[in-house]
């Protein structure tokens, strides 16, 4: 079950809604059948092997079989200071066995469960979220970590204030569910609330698209405080017909070498994008563009931004990280409670 985004958080008598916490982490379905427990991703893809210490405790946890709908997280920080960590989470997506075992002892992923889609042989899914909510709390009052229920509430000026407060401990924002809703798989029936932000940035470069025909992404950066350009993320999801014209445009911009060839770097590479082309066509730090963004993640957008405008009017050395807003921390442990 899928969620659209709103830019607030929605408050309709004639609609009543249950209101969570958004966590960052990676959507999953645990299923426990009194023998085995399987995680899948909300692609159907499979994550068991990642978490062996969630296969490993939550049948001691849960009362009788069922299947769970909720967010596999990594959490790391002091005490009192805790917050959610994405990089962490996304290291355990590893081929090598024993790399995801030293993880999970180091950095030991959490089940944030919040749908209950099945208990024991009975299917909920055409129940109303009222229900299934009633149920899962039932089957959970006892539970314990790592596996946790996430807190609701029917208040939609207390949501408002989740929204701001839970960002500090790595949260993402805040979901709006109607009660009275069955659950609806690959259905966008859900609402998501997230902080919109504004930032402008430098274009240091491009990835050639896929079909091998103009911009795929453009990579954009920020000058941190020692006057370094620093890559923070990429814009993506242009049109054909802009793709195309991106490539003119920027080609003015385009480095070259003595030949007159044009001039790659390497991107950064991840766990995600395995063989995966990284390189990408470089560009004089010279042209500024607006973007939309909802939150950093260290020294990096967490998500691919979105293009808002150019801003031929600013000075590309002028972009740099003080225009980002700050947020305050916030303890997860008080989110968890």
């Amino acid at each position: 079950m899928l969620a659209k985004a709103a830019a607030s958080v929605p408050d309709d008598a004639n609609k009543p809604m249950l209101y969570e916490p958004k966590w960052d982490g990676f959507r999953g379905l645990v299923a426990w059948d009194g023998e085995t427990v399987e995680i899948g991703s909300r692609g159907a893809k499979p994550l068991t092997r990642y978490f062996p210490e969630l296969v490993e405790q939550l049948p001691a946890i849960l009362p009788g079989p069922c299947l769970l709908d909720g967010e596999i997280v990594v959490s790391t920080g002091p005490a009192g200071a805790q917050r959610l960590d994405w990089e962490a989470l996304s290291q355990r997506i590893h081929p090598a066995a024993s790399r995801v075992a030293k993880l999970a002892a180091e950095t030991p992923a959490m089940f944030i469960a919040f749908d209950l889609l099945a208990d024991g042989d009975e299917d909920l899914q055409r129940h109303p979220f009222r229900e299934r909510r009633a149920r899962l709390e039932r089957m959970l009052s006892g539970a314990r970590h790592p596996l946790h229920l996430t807190r609701t509430t029917d208040d939609p000026d207390l949501a408002r204030r989740w929204l701001a407060e839970f960002e500090g401990a790595g949260l993402d924002g805040v979901v709006a569910k109607p009660l009275d809703d069955a659950y609806a798989p690959d259905k966008r029936a859900l609402i998501k609330i997230k902080h919109a932000r504004t930032a402008d940035v430098v274009a240091l470069g491009y990835r050639v698209h896929k079909s091998g025909s103009g911009v795929g992404s453009l990579l954009v950066g920020l000058y941190d405080d020692g006057g370094v350009l620093r890559q923070v993320g990429g814009v993506a999801a242009w049109t054909d017909a802009m793709r195309r014209r991106l490539v003119d445009e920027l080609a003015p911009l385009v480095e070259r070498d003595e030949s007159g060839a044009a001039v790659t770097g390497e991107g950064e590479r991840s766990r995600f994008s395995g063989a995966k082309d990284v390189s990408f066509v470089r560009l004089r730090p010279e042209r500024v563009l607006e973007v939309r963004y909802d939150q950093l993640e260290g020294m990096r957008f967490r998500h691919t931004v979105q293009f808002d405008r150019w801003r031929p009017d600013r000075d590309a050395r002028s972009c740099t990280y003080a225009q980002l807003e700050t947020v305050a921390g916030y303890d997860l442990a008080d989110v968890l409670d």
